[in-house]
């Protein structure tokens, strides 16, 4: 009976699809904070994966996995650039198996705000295609069960016209970034974006005209601080609202650089911190930097009142991204990357 509840909800429901997923290491999947986020580091290509497994103590796990691209061109001999960028998310849900796949090119404009090549502000556009599906043989129905026993070999008279949906999404978001101090090692931003701006309609029933996947506000920030010549200080935090729904996330990572390689700017170094996503989940994390290769470890310790069916155990969260500098092409595209993001 819980699936068929699930299952009803999941079709008539108007706010179907109506929370988007999200990683806890959220700072990971800067396309999917914001559009206006990508390029927003130091180098010039960012590749990005990400896997989370969330619910396996309590049901069939929901899984998601992402991946990111993006390059950074100067526009011209001027302080501007351009970040052209690819985000691809995959999600599977529940017993019946409700799937998500999203492919979503961006294109970000960032005009520098002044000769130091150290303020930007930034303004995206990200639009692509969605399909969703679900697998109607996985479902347990009314007429399937005999004597309040579940029989498979029974066949349903429930007949499904539509398993599978397909439509456009579109975003965009607005960044203002900074770098500041000695040789603008400390860097700041804040953001704004929208995403589904457009509505689509999500429904799996043809003849439904009302079922549309609701706006999504987010409010984004990210800070870091040079605590010392090999250490650091790194803070984000994420605001989102969409229909009746709110979600805040946040927290701070500490760093120390394990080994530095002056000539080259590369280092290794360990991060370790702990976010909270209000009402739901502390989460720890591991970062390591190897160079120009990331790896993230994360998990979440239920908060909500899920503890209990869930024994706290909530999300594991692996993470991976690699940044790489190209030749440089002109005076331009090497002062823009005086802003040193760390992340």
């Amino acid at each position: 009976m819980k699936r068929i509840l699930f299952f009803a909800i999941l079709l008539l429901s108007e706010s179907v699809h109506a929370q988007d997923f999200a990683f806890s290491q959220f700072y990971e999947k800067p396309l999917l904070r914001n559009p206006s986020l990508a390029g927003v580091f130091d180098g010039d290509i960012r590749v990005t994966g990400i896997f989370r497994n969330q619910w396996q103590s309590v049901t069939t796990p929901y899984q998601t996995s992402a991946a990111s691209a993006e390059v950074k061109f100067p526009i011209g001999k001027a302080n501007d650039y351009l970040t052209l960028g690819l985000q691809m998310t995959n999600d599977v849900a529940g017993d019946i198996k409700l799937k998500r796949t999203q492919i979503l090119p961006v294109i970000n404009f960032h005009k520098s705000l002044n000769e130091d090549y150290d303020s930007y502000l930034s303004l995206a556009f990200m639009a692509g295609s969605v399909s969703s599906q679900f697998d109607a043989t996985k479902l347990q129905l009314d007429d399937q069960f005999v004597a309040g026993s579940f029989n498979p070999n029974n066949p349903t008279q429930q007949v499904f016209k539509n398993t599978g949906i397909n439509y456009w999404d579109m975003a965009t978001g607005i960044t203002y970034s900074m770098g500041f101090g000695t040789m603008n090692s400390n860097t700041f931003y804040v953001g704004a974006s929208l995403f589904h701006f457009n509505k689509p309609k999500v429904s799996f029933y043809t003849n439904s005209e009302s079922t549309t996947l609701q706006n999504k506000f987010t409010i984004n920030t990210g800070l870091t601080a040079q605590t010392g010549d090999y250490n650091r200080l790194v803070f984000f935090a994420d605001f989102y609202k969409q229909g009746g729904n709110n979600q805040i996330i946040g927290g701070a990572l500490y760093g120390i650089d394990l080994l530095q390689h002056y000539d080259s700017d590369e280092k290794i170094s360990l991060y370790a911190g702990v976010f909270y996503r209000w009402k739901d989940a502390f989460v720890p994390i591991l970062k390591l930097n190897l160079y120009r290769f990331n790896i993230g470890l994360s998990y979440d310790v239920n908060t909500s009142q899920l503890k209990t069916a869930s024994q706290s155990r909530g999300g594991f969260e692996l993470s991976a991204s690699y940044y790489a500098k190209l030749k440089i092409r002109n005076e331009g595209a090497e002062k823009m990357r005086c802003v040193k993001f760390v992340f």
